[in-house]
């Protein structure tokens, strides 16, 4: 460990009583959004301080050893104390490696619960058919991992697909294991109404929200345009006679969300909010995270053929991840939510890059 990192890790060490006072200090029943700052601030510190606290421990260990060693005329007690300082050595190499993640800038979304929304692009009623199984594979993924979903909007499209998914994912940290989902997901198959056989190549696209709560943004009212209509179905059928579809654009940002899935006009107007919400705060932060790395990745893309981040090959029962380079072949598990494999992947790699960028 280099002497700025080492002085660095004792600063925070000794920022620690100070948050804890302050932490002590505060009334949650007047300032709860503060109370959760410093008590996520308190954690992530401890987190650290505990890191170097295991580092200090290795290296004490160490001296002790090596005085020891020079002390010592028995060579069978000898070779002991080098076991241990070659066993400790291997210890500190992944040690300071996960030091210097846990000092990474923390995205502040990363405990959030997150809206997903799942969308046909190239490919026709071929890409809204993938739409549905894609949403199969993430509540499948969620179910494993004991993660509560709520369907929020589910619009059949004529032949059996979806023209659009929106649903919720719901536990402490999901955004952080699912944001980088988001993108084009990229299935080649035969399609079931293909009679020559001919696999197609079709898209949908794939974004993942940071459910945003009401203390997040300051959403004035003067800002929208509430509009109400009549709720249609797939082919322009009416699914009710009443207007209670609801549309509401953002003026400032020109944002439109929709919803009609909820008979209740007040309650499509709750879930076009919520949509609003989580798509205000994601853009605000891509806005701040732009201006810090301009190579950060897109989160949708065209939804063109070309422009994808994971490929699905029925013939050759695998799976690609392009940005990781990770092929499994396993295509039928992947669908039924096994993901694990892909989400720690891409949450290494982008703690690896991070890293490097710290370390330039």
């Amino acid at each position: 460990m280099d002497n700025s990192l080492h002085e660095k890790l004792k600063a925070i060490e000794n920022s620690l009583p100070e948050i804890e006072k302050q932490l002590s200090e505060i009334d949650i029943s007047k300032d709860q959004k503060g109370y959760a700052e410093i008590a996520k601030k308190h954690s992530d510190v401890l987190i650290i301080v505990d890191l170097f606290n295991e580092w200090k421990t290795i290296i004490s260990e160490n001296d002790d050893a090596v005085e020891l060693i020079n002390s010592e005329d028995d060579e069978d007690m000898k070779s002991e104390f080098e076991s241990i300082i070659t066993e400790n050595k291997n210890k500190l190499e992944p040690l300071v490696k996960k030091i210097k993640v846990s000092l990474l800038p923390k995205d502040p979304l990363d405990e959030k619960d997150v809206l997903v929304e799942i969308r046909p692009g190239a490919g026709g009623e071929e890409a809204a058919i993938w739409v549905g199984d894609l949403y199969k594979m993430y509540t499948r993924f969620a179910e494993r991992n004991a993660w509560n979903v709520e369907p929020i909007e589910i619009t059949a499209s004529d032949q059996g697909g979806y023209s659009k998914i929106i649903f919720a994912i719901k536990s402490k940290g999901v955004f952080s294991k699912l944001k980088f989902e988001a993108g084009a997901h990229r299935v080649q198959r035969i399609p079931k109404t293909e009679s020559q056989g001919r696999v197609h190549t079709s898209i949908a696209t794939v974004a993942v929200l940071p459910e945003a709560e009401e203390v997040d943004l300051n959403i004035v009212d003067s800002d929208l345009k509430i509009d109400v209509y009549r709720s249609s179905g797939p082919g322009g059928q009416s699914v009710n006679t009443t207007d209670s579809a609801v549309r509401i654009t953002h003026i400032p940002t020109g944002l439109v969300v929709t919803s009609q899935d909820e008979k209740s006009q007040l309650k499509n107007k709750n879930q076009a909010m919520r949509i609003l919400r989580a798509r205000l705060l994601k853009a605000e932060q891509d806005k701040a995270a732009a201006e810090r790395a301009k190579d950060r990745k897109e989160q949708v893309g065209s939804g063109e053929r070309s422009d994808k981040i994971r490929t699905y090959n029925y013939k050759d029962n695998r799976v690609s991840d392009h940005r990781i380079n990770l092929t499994l072949k396993k295509l039928d598990q992947v669908l039924d939510g096994d993901l694990e494999e892909f989400v720690v992947g891409l949450i290494a790699d982008n703690e690896a890059s991070r890293l490097a960028n710290l370390e330039e």
